[in-house]
């Protein structure tokens, strides 16, 4: 509850994994009197309850049922993969379960004060707070401010989806029965995990996909090996497409779409819906402090202060990138600038650095990247060379039989420096942090050839493209 004052130095509007890395900062770390506005039930976020976690513990199901289907590969037999789904749902509920009240008791901890209740502006030092348990109402003042409100699944106009249905990701992370066919909108992160879980599992799967490749931004090469690798697994994928409608059809829904100006179909028993996530700024009344938008996310400078300097965002509701630890790092950076403002810290402004900027997608395979790609590099100008090696001739990866994707380096010709690095392949999101870590010291090629790697292991593949590198 709020204290007897009613005014803290710093309110942070969402109790998520930007919220809450805010709030624990500024509290503990610079003593600033703060409170958490959070009405949701439970308490945890978008990556506990409904994202990150929760996907990951299915997809580790949807991993080992995969690997007892391909089991008389290395000659085990009988490994009769049957798939128990309410099994687990239940594990993947205690797991969360777990997590969230860890979160909770986070929150509760009595470092800051947590308000249960839905908040929005009345002005720049003001919020009104509608109590979730009594729908009471009350004014707190801060004398700054941070929105971690997070983002929600953003429907788009499609005729006949909403009149014949979809599923979310929602849906799918606690469905206990799913049908045999399942249409996948979208190419990014969620459908391409969601749409590998439900291979995994044993259905049917179609991606259709607007852009001209999977998970748009991201190199055609990267791509294309993605796409080849779940092609390996029967997901059928479809880019470069334009959605027209959906229609039903003996029992069954149909999405109708153009691909090369041809119209298609596909007939499938139900759609995932993932073609994306918006902001939630609904309920903030921001007309109240006419604060800077990009877009539909609030517009936010390196320090997180948004265009009114005492208020801040971090997270989802800000991007542009929207990723658990950068969340994180964006909470803690806010907390510290607004406790410099506020003369609680002779520390110098921290500014978030986009240089490690860090992906990684738990398909089937998997994918990963950290720095620049190439289509950004060219795009600013630098000249840099690039080395790749592929997953089919590195021994480890044979010996496990997983053998989809590339590594690939790219360095700047002048300095010799790492600015780039993607994995397509085996344990990638493992695998990239090699690199994340070269890159943050800044190494070349050549002082990454020159690191001792263990044979035989995956992480000794980035010696060959560093080899080549630093021989240029």
């Amino acid at each position: 509850m709020p204290n007897s004052a009613q005014h803290y130095e710093l309110i942070i509007i969402g109790g998520g994994s930007a919220g809450y890395a805010a709030a624990r900062t500024a509290a503990n770390d610079f003593g600033l009197t703060t409170a958490v506005i959070d009405g949701a039930d439970p308490l945890g976020g978008l990556c506990i309850l409904r994202g990150c976690m929760p996907s990951k513990a299915l997809i580790e199901s949807s991993n080992r049922c995969r690997d007892l289907r391909d089991a008389a590969e290395f000659g085990l037999l009988g490994a009769d993969a049957q798939v128990d789904l309410p099994a687990i749902i239940q594990r993947k509920r205690r797991l969360i379960e777990d997590f969230s009240s860890y979160r909770q008791e986070q929150l509760e901890n009595g470092k800051f004060d947590l308000i249960r209740g839905t908040a929005s502006f009345v002005d720049e030092h003001s919020l009104q707070v509608r109590l979730n348990q009594s729908q009471e109402t009350l004014t707190i003042t801060a004398d700054a401010i941070c929105i971690a409100t997070g983002s929600h699944i953003d429907v788009i106009q499609l005729p006949g989806l909403e009149k014949n249905g979809f599923l979310t990701s929602d849906d799918i992370l606690d469905a206990q029965s799913l049908p045999d066919h399942i249409a996948v909108l979208g190419g990014g992160a969620i459908a391409l995990e969601m749409a590998c879980y439900l291979e995994g599992i044993g259905k049917k799967v179609t991606v259709i996909q607007r852009s001209g490749q999977l998970l748009r931004g991201c190199d055609a090469d990267v791509a294309q090996a993605l796409e080849a690798g779940m092609a390996s697994h029967g997901i059928e994928v479809f880019t470069g497409t334009g959605l027209r409608k959906v229609e039903s059809r003996d029992g069954q829904k149909v999405v109708h779409f153009e691909q090369a100006g041809q119209p298609k179909e596909v007939i499938c028993d139900d759609i995932l819906y993932a073609l994306g996530r918006a902001p939630n700024t609904q309920s903030l009344n921001l007309d109240a402090i006419k604060l800077e938008m990009r877009a539909r996310h609030i517009a936010t400078d390196s320090s997180m202060a948004t265009s009114i300097p005492h208020i801040y965002a971090a997270g989802d509701v800000t991007g542009p990138h929207e990723i658990v630890h950068i969340a994180i790092e964006q909470g803690e950076i806010l907390a510290q600038n607004a406790a410099i403002l506020l003369g609680k810290c002779d520390k110098k402004p921290r500014h978030i650095d986009y240089r490690l900027k860090l992906y990684g997608i738990f398909s089937t395979p998997q994918v990963a990247w950290v720095g620049l790609t190439s289509d950004e590099a060219i795009q600013q100008g630098i000249d840099f060379s690039c080395a790749s090696y592929p997953f089919n001739d590195h021994g480890k990866s044979m010996i496990m039989n997983e053998m989809h994707g590339f590594v690939k380096l790219m360095q700047n010709n002048k300095t010799g420096e790492l600015i780039g690095a993607v994995v397509v392949g085996p344990e990638a999101v493992d695998l990239i942090h090699e690199l994340v870590v070269a890159m943050y010291f800044r190494a070349t090629a050549k002082d990454l050839a020159s690191i001792p790697h263990y044979h035989p292991t995956l992480s000794e593949i980035w010696t060959y493209p560093a080899e080549e590198l630093a021989e240029l």
